[in-house]
């Protein structure tokens, strides 16, 4: 088990110890009960729109292979989805490439790359929000953030599909070539790709602002500060298990600033998060069981192909909450 893993645990473990210690699960219930029946419907259809559009950008970058199929598309999302908050270590990812080679004949590398380019826009997109609310910073300064990150994005495809005599190469340099014109291959498909993912990201910060803010209780933008900084610690390297510990940490932080003390954030974190992981898997359950039929000319994948696709994805820059 390497160094990343075991710091994983260790997150994880710490934030059980803490909740363990002093009767907090008990504060935990508490916090819950301040929940309405309307405040969790209005947050839980808020998630289900946010899958909803995930499966169009799938839909949107993959419509030549999904030959219409946009069911399959919402399959894919809700699986890949509760894998994500399911399997240790970020191991859920691979569950994309590998449903795209299956159900719609996708290759591996083009799947890990369009997986990459999601997780780079869930990332350019969350930062710029992030410095647009940012408290205390600078207008200019928030400016020049958001420019940058718009820059970034904007330069990336582009180097991409720019021409390149990296193939000539051998050995890693072909490789990397290789991963180069897969990721341009991506970048160029999607035709309305940053409208899924902008729409998403609303939709989604929305919902989790709103439980958030009735789960402290506070106003609504104190509610979105402590969603931000929970999906900011998403991009962390070092995660903890299913998320746990890193997604709680990065909301109490962003909550400090109004005012609300840290163990009353962690405890409406973990709250959040529960809720966050409950409809994840809840929608993957039920999409699990409506198979879909695999592509004709799509073979079982060997087990080669699941640990490239589960190494791969280790690479990729890590979600912001399940996704």
């Amino acid at each position: 088990m390497n160094l990343k893993r075991l710091l994983a645990i260790a997150v994880s473990a710490g934030l059980l110890a803490w909740l363990m210690a002093d009767g907090r699960w008990r504060g935990l219930g508490e916090v819950i009960q301040r929940l309405s029946g309307p405040t969790l419907a209005l947050s839980a259809a808020g998630f289900a729109l946010s899958y909803l559009l995930r499966a169009l950008r799938i839909y949107d970058e993959f419509r030549a292979q999904a030959g219409g199929r946009f069911g399959t598309c919402l399959r894919i999302t809700l699986i890949h989805n509760a894998m994500i908050n399911v399997v240790p270590f970020r191991g859920g990812e691979a569950a994309f490439p590998i449903l795209l080679r299956q159900n719609f004949g996708v290759p591996l590398p083009r799947a890990i790359a369009s997986l990459f380019w999601f997780r780079l826009q869930d990332a350019f997109v969350v930062m710029a929000l992030a410095a647009v609310v940012w408290p205390g910073l600078h207008p200019a300064l928030k400016a020049l953030a958001v420019a940058g990150v718009l820059l970034t994005a904007w330069w990336l495809p582009r180097w991409a599909r720019a021409p390149h005599a990296w193939a000539d190469g051998s050995g890693l340099t072909a490789k990397f070539a290789k991963v180069r014109d897969a990721f341009a291959e991506s970048t160029k498909h999607a035709r309305y790709g940053w409208v899924w993912t902008i729409a998403n990201w609303s939709v989604k910060l929305a919902a989790q602002a709103w439980l958030l803010s009735a789960l402290i209780p506070a106003a609504l933008d104190v509610g979105a500060a402590g969603a931000l900084g929970a999906e900011l610690a998403a991009i962390l390297p070092i995660q903890g298990v299913a998320g746990f510990g890193t997604y709680e940490a990065g909301a109490a932080a962003a909550l400090l600033p109004s005012g609300v003390p840290l163990q009353a954030g962690l405890q409406v974190a973990l709250a959040l998060h529960l809720f966050v992981i409950a409809c994840s898997v809840t929608s993957g359950a039920i999409a699990w069981l409506f198979p879909a039929a695999a592509a004709p000319e799509t073979r079982a994948d060997a087990p080669s192909d699941i640990q490239s696709a589960s190494s791969a994805a280790d690479g990729a820059p890590t979600r912001t909450s399940a996704d």
